[in-house]
């Protein structure tokens, strides 16, 4: 290169056409200056209108050699630095290209179909070829060009393809055209121009004619008759680059000018000191020059030699009437000035087209990036509990928390309890309340019946203990419900198995009574211990304090609190999952609690099925027997309900609703079967609630002794009645002289 020659011969240079961006390498072309801007400045522009139209995919087209090739190199390099631009293909052109070539790179830029934006640094030949091999392949209005100041504002590129043009963003370096130097250049002729050389080639060339004296042209038979003008016979457009030859011209003369008033002030010409001058120092005067061009703008210099960037920016538009043309859109001096309104595209588009890879993840969506393409990715919903924690990653929500609807962030997760008014509350809460009525009649009409036969037969004292735990029974229903609180949970844990283990307690002890006198009797007439009245309230009330013990043990072992469970309601859509406020009570703790109600119950049970031969009339033997079958089979009802739904969204609502079910059914069977008859008879039958004959407990002992053996016997009695000898020899015992037989009635005997 003669750059590189003249800066080894330290001469100094100043150019007004090399744009190369290796000539600012002050260590190499230390004595190298210019007075257009490199095309680094043109490539730093180009990544700005990029930028600023939002496209970050796009393609580059170079022609073979160091403008397109380096002009590439500088724009990959500065949107590598930039970021957020990446280059889908960067193709080249050869020298002397054939129509294949250029058809060959349309088709390649067609192998990325989103990468519509393409960057062209290349000759007007290779920027013709390229045009046509688009309109060859039918793409017109589909790439979006940006071209480099080869193309700048320049007709000849685009002549008869203005179509596949329009919409084009092109770069041109700041330049006006000098009229004086329109009309120095009309004026010349071949007469009073002969000192140029090269002349009378131009005149052959400009005026399509041949010259009669050593004309080079062959390919037209036209003379040229030396009258022709330029601009009148031909076309004339003034070169671009004559501001920059008249601004490199006088940037050299101000240089020299300072430098001679610097070193020869006392003389008008050039003095030794000026001769002996190195070019260094001529150099020195060069980069501090700076003065007002020729179209009014400033040249200077800066540390590499280089000329400011200066850009105006074009785009070739259709206008009102339908010749499109270059128009001035924006320009670039050391930052992008783009007035985006004005610009137009291809196929009548509004909105800036787009040149993307990937289109914009929707929010709540994670970019998931193609390896080696950082503009190029895949858009992932961040699901679950996840939320977009920024543009590539989502994290997870906390324990409590739950992604917002469009998954930008975490919110609180709704708390929720069994509410009154819902289906799974009205109809436990429905059972309890009639039950409460129930009971309360029952009590009521026991009260006031409190010393006729019936109420006493029944045993009042236990009686009374039952309906207490049968109304407890109804009473957990409304605990189980409440809102949660520590009270609350207190008291649920307290009546939980109080009411049943009561209820249970009673029963067990009357079963117990029967079974133990009726087994005596078989053996000796002799009354078994403590089936007194107040022996029995003492053995329930024993049964009774095992229950209430073991409730003091749970809350000195674990005290009463409420929790929320975010895990029981925590759906798969998280638009769904709920924490549920609830007691710290375990499914594990409950089965406890009411264990030893169920153990009872079992108990009684066992004593019922052992009593089930007893007469009907003594006592509820067969009515606590029935009981307590269909009690077993609510709580093995209940059981495999309460476990099978562990793991359901509404564990909290049926686990609930079953247990508070199961609690009323057991207390209604128990009502019913054991005190409705009674109520019955109070009410409706008071001629059947009366005092009948007595009998000693050895008479009852004995008569049921020999009930159990009669009922082996096919003999049956008239009315209901057994015959019972009660002793063979009437002289064994003096009492029985006055008959032989006797006949023992079972109705209403109180045991």
């Amino acid at each position: 290169m003669d750059v590189q020659k003249w800066s080894v011969s330290k001469i100094p240079q100043i150019s007004y056409a090399s744009t190369a961006p290796e000539l600012s390498d002050d260590r190499r072309y230390d004595f190298f200056s210019r007075v257009v801007p490199p095309d680094s400045f043109q490539a730093q522009a180009m990544v700005d209108i990029i930028r600023a139209l939002g496209w970050t995919f796009v393609s580059t087209i170079a022609s073979e050699g160091s403008y397109g090739e380096k002009g590439i190199e500088a724009f990959t390099q500065l949107s590598k630095e930039a970021g957020g631009i990446c280059v889908a293909q960067s193709l080249k052109i050869p020298h002397n290209p054939k129509m294949e070539d250029y058809d060959k790179a349309i088709q390649q830029l067609l192998e990325t179909q989103h990468s519509r934006a393409v960057i062209i640094f290349a000759s007007e030949e290779d920027i013709r070829g390229v045009l046509n091999a688009t309109k060859r392949a039918n793409q017109v209005g589909h790439f979006l060009w940006i071209g480099s100041d080869s193309w700048g504002a320049k007709s000849s590129p685009i002549h008869q393809l203005e179509d596949v043009s329009v919409g084009a963003i092109t770069i041109l370096p700041k330049r006006s055209s000098i009229k004086g130097f329109d009309e120095y250049f009309t004026a010349l002729t071949l007469e009073n121009n002969r000192r140029n050389v090269w002349f009378a080639e131009f005149w052959e060339e400009n005026f399509d004619c041949r010259l009669l004296s050593a004309s080079k042209r062959e390919d037209t038979s036209r003379k040229c008759t030396g009258q022709e003008r330029i601009g009148i016979n031909s076309k004339y457009e003034q070169e671009g680059k004559v501001q920059f030859v008249i601004d490199a011209m006088y940037a050299m003369a101000h240089a020299l000018h300072n430098m001679q008033r610097d070193l020869c002030p006392d003389h008008l010409g050039i003095c030794p000191q000026m001769e002996s001058a190195e070019g260094r120092t001529l150099l020195k005067y060069i980069r501090n020059t700076s003065f007002n061009g020729s179209a009014g703008t400033s040249v200077v210099f800066n540390k590499n030699g280089d000329a400011p960037g200066r850009y105006d920016l074009f785009q070739f538009q259709m206008t009102n009437s339908s010749t499109p043309e270059y128009k001035v859109v924006g320009q670039w001096v050391e930052s992008l000035q783009l007035r985006l309104e004005e610009l137009q595209w291809p196929d009548g588009e509004q909105d800036v087209p787009i040149s993307v890879c990937s289109l914009p993840c929707k929010t709540g969506e994670r970019k998931k990036r193609v390896k080696g393409m950082p503009c190029c990715w895949h858009c992932e919903l961040c699901d679950g509990y996840q939320y977009q924690y920024d543009e590539t990653s989502c994290r997870l929500c906390a324990y409590n928390m739950r992604p917002n609807p469009n998954r930008t962030a975490c919110q609180p997760i709704p708390i929720v309890k069994l509410e009154w008014h819902s289906p799974w509350a009205i109809i436990p809460v429905f059972l309890a309340m009639l039950g409460i009525i129930a009971t309360i009649f029952v009590m009521a009409t026991f009260v006031r019946h409190n010393d006729t036969p019936i109420v006493r037969a029944s045993g009042r004292e236990l009686s009374y203990v039952l309906l207490t735990g049968i109304f407890l029974c109804y009473i957990i229903t409304f605990l189980m419900i409440a809102m949660p609180d520590v009270a609350v949970c207190a008291f649920r844990r307290i009546f939980l198995g109080l009411g049943m283990c009561i209820s249970y307690a009673a029963l067990l002890t009357k079963t117990n009574r029967i079974y133990r006198i009726f087994e005596q009797g078989k053996q000796t007439v002799t009354a078994p211990r403590f089936i007194s009245p107040t022996s029995q309230i003492a053995i329930t009330s024993s049964l009774i304090c095992v229950q209430l013990l073991g409730v003091l043990v749970w809350f000195a072992v674990d005290p009463p609190n409420t929790i929320i469970d975010y895990d029981e309601q925590k759906t798969v859509n998280p638009m769904l999952a709920r924490g549920v406020l609830k007691c710290d009570i375990t499914d594990l703790q409950i089965i406890c609690s009411l264990g030893y109600s169920i153990l009872l119950m079992v108990t009684c049970t066992i004593y019922a099925i052992k009593t089930r031969d007893v007469p009907e009339d003594f006592n509820e033997a067969k009515p606590i027997g029935f009981t307590m079958y269909t009690t077993c089979i609510v709580w093995l009802a209940f059981i495999p309900i309460f476990f099978g739904t562990a793991q359901s969204a509404e564990k909290l609502y049926i686990q609930t609703t079953t247990l508070t079910i199961s609690m009323n059914l057991s207390a209604s069977v128990a009502l019913g079967m054991l005190y409705m008859p009674k109520v019955y008879i109070i009410i409706f039958h008071p001629e059947m609630n009366v005092q009948k004959r007595k009998r000693s407990f050895k008479a009852v002992v004995t008569a049921a002794t020999m009930s159990s053996r009669l009922s082996q016997k096919p003999n049956e009695r008239p009315n209901g009645e057994a015959k019972t000898e009660l002793c063979e020899n009437p002289a064994a015992d003096p009492m029985s002289q006055a008959t032989k037989k006797t006949y023992v009635s079972y109705n209403n005997l109180r045991i």
